[in-house]
């Protein structure tokens, strides 16, 4: 009887502890579906066949089996926000599976590419406010049969969405700003309005064009890193836009237009913008011939993923270029916009100073009246001998000031009698010139008719 007592109380304890750990898987799984920061970062999940087709899947974190692989995308979103913040956001959505160095390797700023915990992790987050454009990041974690990847905002044509009918398979066609778009004119073709155009044409790549569905988890990766390198594309297009349409306004507007510009700080903004995608691309520069090295080793990466990476390379080299070229026009038209203020200071100081000297002989005048000093010439009115102080006094002011006039002007009458010459000079050796050339004409005639011809 007493061991049947100690087996059964033995089997009451292993039930209770299967129930416990029972409970506490339900309790992690709880956890998990339950997050701290519900909505607040947007959450992609894709399971892909290796056979070019693609499922949506949920956000469990699990790796894909076989030819199967699955991919994970969070977008931070863009806000006024602090680095730890972010952190907190994956540490959401992320943990568990990942540990606290895989968020750290995924969050962190500046450039990474390297091994952690069995995976490849890199990323290319650049420093600064988050809410700017021009602060890019991304981030990736990558294994055999499943990517994770982190950007900060949403990068056009990284996820897969089924395409319907869009406006780029469509023939356009010109119409008036009062047809409404998508309206077809007169059968001959949809009516693509003016801020449509400006839009697709700021854009490197559309949503639907050249976005195959990956077949291998090195085909992901490198659609990753081309999408990203097209989001910045866009951003030098339409930075170079914005700079075009600067300039028209520059030749265009006057006093009041420029004026606003420099209130504005638009150049210096656009140098900080500008330096803040160089350090992007410079820590693209660094990491990416990294990120080739590493997965030329890995068995599962294909070798023509391995010269796409090389493509993607030499393009960053190109867009560092073309966004050194444009920092150089900003430099050249601040300076221009600098020189502009510089004149128009001028110019105030100018007009300042000759006021100066036109009310300066009647500060003398006064000076002269109203000293209370005796002996001063002519101002003794009392005297006959003097009785015309005043009108000789104010004679001498009126001198004065054609005087200084005389030399404010002498310049451009200079200048202008100078050309004058200049002019006469030339309109003189044409006339000789001209009478020149009619008494060669003349003598040849002359000759021709005596029949010879002087050499």
């Amino acid at each position: 009887m007493g061991l049947d007592q100690e087996d059964q109380s033995g089997e009451a304890e292993e039930m209770d502890t299967e129930t416990s750990r029972e409970s506490a898987l339900r309790e992690i799984q709880t956890n998990r579906t339950r997050t701290r920061f519900p909505g607040a970062v947007r959450q992609k999940a894709y399971r892909f066949d290796g056979l070019g087709n693609f499922y949506d899947k949920e956000w469990d974190l699990k790796e894909g089996t076989g030819k199967e692989f699955c991919w994970y995308h969070v977008e931070i979103p863009r806000g006024n926000h602090k680095l730890s913040l972010s952190a907190q956001y994956l540490i959401d959505v992320l943990c568990p599976p990942l540990k606290l160095q895989d968020i750290l390797s995924l969050v962190s700023n500046g450039p990474f590419c390297g091994h952690v915990d069995g995976a490849l992790v890199f990323r290319v987050n650049s420093p600064g406010p988050a809410h700017s454009d021009f602060t890019i990041r991304i981030a990736a974690r990558v294994t055999e049969n499943s990517v994770i990847t982190v950007s900060l905002g949403r990068v056009p044509r990284m996820g897969f969405s089924p395409t319907g009918q869009s406006l780029l398979s469509e023939i356009p066609s010109v119409g008036s700003p009062s047809v409404v778009r998508g309206q077809e004119n007169d059968g001959d073709g949809i009516v693509i309005l003016e801020h449509v155009l400006e839009f697709f044409l700021t854009m490197n790549h559309s949503e639907e064009a050249d976005n195959p569905v990956p077949k291998t988890v090195s085909n992901l990766l490198v659609h990753v890193l081309d999408t990203h390198m097209d989001h910045l594309q866009d951003i030098v297009t339409k930075l170079e836009m914005d700079l075009d349409s600067v300039e028209l306004d520059m030749d265009k507007g006057g006093f009041a237009s420029k004026k606003q510009m420099m209130d504005d700080r638009r150049f210096p903004k656009m140098h900080i913008n500008l330096q803040r995608l160089l350090q992007v691309i410079a820590h693209g520069e660094q990491v990416f011939p990294r990120v080739k090295e590493k997965c030329a080793t890995k068995s599962w990466f294909a070798n023509e993923d391995i010269v796409s990476l090389e493509e993607l390379i030499g393009r960053v080299r190109r867009l560092k270029e073309n966004v050194g070229f444009i920092a150089t026009r900003v430099t050249a038209i601040q300076a221009g916009l600098d020189s502009w203020q510089a004149e128009q200071i001028n110019k105030k100081l100018y007009y300042l100073s000759f006021l100066s000297i036109i009310f300066l002989p009647l500060s003398i005048v006064t000076g002269v009246f109203g000293m209370n000093v005796g002996g001063v010439p002519w101002t003794g009115q009392n005297n006959p001998a003097l009785k015309d102080g005043f009108r000789n006094v104010i004679l001498i002011c009126v001198a004065m000031l054609l005087f200084v006039l005389l030399c404010f002007i002498f310049p451009a009458i200079y200048v202008r009698l100078t050309s004058w010459r200049k002019q006469m000079a030339v309109k003189r050796s044409w006339s000789l010139n001209k009478r020149s050339f009619l008494r060669r004409n003349l003598e040849g005639r002359s000759q021709e008719r005596s029949g010879y011809l002087r050499l």
